[in-house]
């Protein structure tokens, strides 16, 4: 018996959902086969369950086995996916892949779908999708669309420095020069690498004035430490004069107001004495005015002859010190210690600045 020679290709073995070689086919009851993950997932996104082949409805979610055969012949066949690139940093990886993305080779601004060479091949077989402009790769394709036209941002208007379409020239931006957006892409690199050669040359320059400000302040510290050591020692000695000319002016107070007290003390003293004369005179005065006997009498009477000592105190008086001039002088004192001081200031700023220059 004779067996008819059959020629097999990958797509005899692809699922018609992922365009992918078949992982784990199922066949639905219509009997079109569907990897069992990609037809799951299908069906969970829709409302109705049918076929994306033939478009039969089914009534309930149809009971998936595994197509065993088509199994086996996947395996005896040795059928696998040709080798494409997967995404590599910065490039722009397809929509449709699940699990390792592959990098895109053309992006449909119909669809806003970026695929890879193996689901690209509906847009090169399906007459409907053969119609769908196809360009280069490109990312976020919904951001490079026109809002207001839905067309590819392709141009460039120089007077409103803006992306536009086709459409656009046609209407808002009819007098209005656009170019290509390629064309102000080099314009805009070249001053781009203008402003990239120029801010480091800027950043350098402020560098620099970070480093003259900070030294600025360095130096300011140095001379403010400076100054507080050399105002420290002025006011030092001026504070040492100024309690110089209070301890002085105290002292002179107190020993006027010292000398008064003596003068007084030894006034007081002086009249205590005569009162206890005078009250002994007044006691023997008063015994001798009681006495009967005549001789006793006139005897003792001889001894009140001669008073005690006293002196008339009518004309003698304590006058408090003056200290009118006191406060005056004190302060003229302290007033020519200080210009002394501030002169030494000033011949030591003299040559602190002759030094500088």
């Amino acid at each position: 018996m004779a067996y008819a020679k059959t020629s097999w290709s990958e797509e005899n073995f692809s699922c018609p959902i992922c365009l992918d070689v078949f992982n784990s086919p199922v066949t639905t009851p219509c009997g079109h086969n569907f990897c069992r993950t990609c037809i799951t997932k299908f069906w969970d996104e829709q409302v109705r369950y049918k076929c994306p082949v033939c478009n039969e409805l089914f009534r309930t979610r149809p009971d998936l086995r595994v197509n065993i055969l088509l199994v086996e012949m996947v395996d005896r066949f040795g059928v696998r996916v040709k080798e494409q690139p997967c995404v590599e940093p910065g490039e722009v990886p397809c929509d449709l892949c699940t699990g390792t993305q592959l990098k895109a080779v053309k992006s449909c601004i119909v669809c806003f779908t970026s695929y890879c060479q193996t689901h690209l091949e509906p847009h090169q077989r399906v007459a409907g999708l053969k119609k769908h402009r196809l360009v280069q790769p490109m990312d976020r394709l919904e951001d490079r669309m026109c809002k207001k036209h839905n067309q590819l941002l392709e141009l460039f208007c120089k007077t409103e420095q803006e992306c536009v379409c086709q459409f656009c020239t046609e209407g808002d931006h009819r007098s209005h020069p656009v170019v290509p957006l390629k064309e102000e892409y080099e314009v805009k690199t070249v001053q781009l690498g203008k402003i990239e050669a120029e801010v480091p040359q800027m950043i350098q320059e402020r560098k620099l004035k970070i480093k003259k400000i900070k030294d600025t302040v360095d130096m300011s510290k140095k001379d403010a430490d400076r100054e507080i050591a050399d105002g420290g020692q002025v006011f030092t000695a001026m504070i040492g004069c100024v309690e110089k000319c209070r301890d002085d002016f105290n002292q002179t107070v107190n020993e006027n107001l010292k000398s008064t007290e003596k003068q007084a003390e030894d006034l007081i003293k002086e009249l205590e004495q005569e009162i206890e004369d005078l009250t002994n005179r007044s006691s023997e005065v008063k015994q001798l005015s009681h006495t009967k006997d005549h001789l006793h009498f006139l005897q003792a009477f001889r001894s009140l002859k001669d008073p005690p000592p006293t002196r008339d105190w009518t004309t003698v008086e304590v006058r408090p010190p003056s200290y009118v001039g006191t406060l005056r002088r004190s302060l003229d004192q302290l007033e020519e210690t200080l210009n002394m001081e501030i002169k030494k200031l000033n011949d030591a700023e003299l040559k602190r600045v002759q030094r500088m220059k």
